[in-house]
């Protein structure tokens, strides 16, 4: 197999490779030049990291729990919106804080009620008890009995809503739903392609 054809539109490229690597080897030997060009370094490989971590999450979820942990998950305030992209399964998710303690919140505009897992509950400090009349909600796997409770302050982005009722129920299998009773407070809400847009009445300063 000759692979000298394949290679020859690329001998400039290749020049040019080899000689920024030689010129950086020989830079380096300079004990100031050799300082500023290794945090330059750094600093581009950082960059590129989270440019490559961002598009990458999209079709990765082990990317995307990456880039959480990383705080470069696609949640972001500009102006006085709150933009949120659309996660690799096709959610959208947002990290919200409540009772101090933040927790991860898949949005359902389908959802009538805020609802909790019961460690988030617990985290929070809240105190689930049995409504007057039973709540019965109506799940995938049928209809499950749920407490309810009511969060004094939950906090996301620029966003803040107080005493916001939720209910709670081991049925939710750890996954906690920011509902109705959450997006009708705001001034509007919208989806746009890929991010779902979320715009408060009065924007808070960001914790």
């Amino acid at each position: 197999m000759n692979v000298i054809p394949e290679l020859s539109g690329h001998w400039p490229l290749i020049a040019a490779v080899v000689a920024g690597f030689v010129l950086l080897r020989l830079l380096r030997r300079v004990p100031v030049l050799g300082t500023l060009i290794s945090l330059a370094s750094w600093g581009v490989a950082v960059v590129l990291l989270v440019v490559v971590l961002d598009q990458r999450q999209r079709f990765d979820p082990y990317l995307a729990r990456l880039s959480q942990a990383l705080g470069i998950e696609g949640q972001r305030v500009e102006g006085r919106e709150l933009r949120v992209e659309m996660a690799p399964d096709g959610h959208f998710w947002v990290r919200a804080r409540i009772g101090g303690v933040e927790r991860r919140l898949l949005v359902d505009s389908g959802a009538t009620i805020t609802a909790l897992a019961p460690d988030t509950a617990a985290a929070a400090g809240l105190a689930p008890s049995d409504a007057l009349f039973p709540v019965v909600l109506r799940t995938a796997n049928g209809a499950v009995r749920a407490q309810t409770a009511q969060v004094p302050e939950l906090r996301l982005g620029n966003i803040v809503a107080r005493d916001l009722p939720v209910v709670v129920s081991p049925a939710f299998q750890g996954v906690n739903v920011l509902g109705m009773n959450f997006l009708s407070r705001l001034k509007s809400w919208r989806v746009e392609g890929r991010t779902l847009i979320l715009v408060p009445h009065h924007p808070q300063p960001q914790a």
